[in-house]
């Protein structure tokens, strides 16, 4: 049986944002993305300062509340905080570090892990899901082959909080990766990019 999160929202894909790849202004595909209802989207912008962070991310929640699609906030926690929102997405250096007063206080929290050994830790210290990758080749890991769904099945196995695939992920491969027991899978590029993301979800259906 798949394991379920409370971030489901009528799907098993979570959008993973990258506004250096949109065509558009990025809060127009925001909105899009919105719209169409993934099960979350990660405000993954890595390259921004924590100021930076926080006055985009007040955009993006605002967009997120209208459409009453969940937004995770990613790495910034005390920023999230501030911002009321009780989901966040974190590295695994950043979750070990963390105040374990501060864990609490997130409703959703996730991790991204590379093992099982990760994956293990991160449900110890309290996250509600975690992304494991990268699953199949991908550009954003150029030269580096995918870990495989062997590799994907394993980790599930180890955990019982709901595990979401990441890493060159495509609706053809998704009957495959849910056969693995794993919830869903995380998608950038594609909905960075697509024409529209609701019909490109609708690509990633059982």
């Amino acid at each position: 049986m798949k394991k379920r999160t409370e971030i489901i929202n009528g799907s098993d894909i979570l959008s993973v944002t990258n506004r250096k790849l949109c065509r558009e202004k990025f809060l127009d595909r925001i909105e899009k993305i919105a719209e169409a209802h993934p099960a979350g989207i990660i405000l993954r912008e890595k390259d921004l300062s924590e100021e930076e962070y926080r006055n985009l991310a007040e955009q993006v929640l605002k967009i997120c509340r209208k459409q009453e699609t969940r937004c995770i906030l990613h790495s910034f926690f005390d920023t999230a905080l501030k911002l009321e929102c009780d989901a966040i997405h974190l590295p695994l250096s950043i979750l070990m570090n963390m105040d374990p007063e501060k864990r609490k206080q997130f409703r959703i929290m996730g991790a991204s892990c590379h093992s099982g050994e990760d994956a293990v830790l991160a449900e110890k210290m309290g996250c509600t899901y975690i992304t494991v990758g990268h699953i199949f080749e991908t550009d954003c890991k150029k030269g580096l082959p995918g870990r495989g769904l062997e590799f994907l099945e394993q980790v599930c196995q180890k955990v019982s909080v709901p595990v979401y695939a990441i890493g060159g992920i495509t609706g053809t491969a998704m009957e495959k990766i849910r056969r693995t027991g794993a919830a869903g899978a995380c998608v950038m590029s594609g909905l960075m990019t697509c024409e529209d993301p609701k019909e490109y979800l609708e690509g990633f259906k059982e």
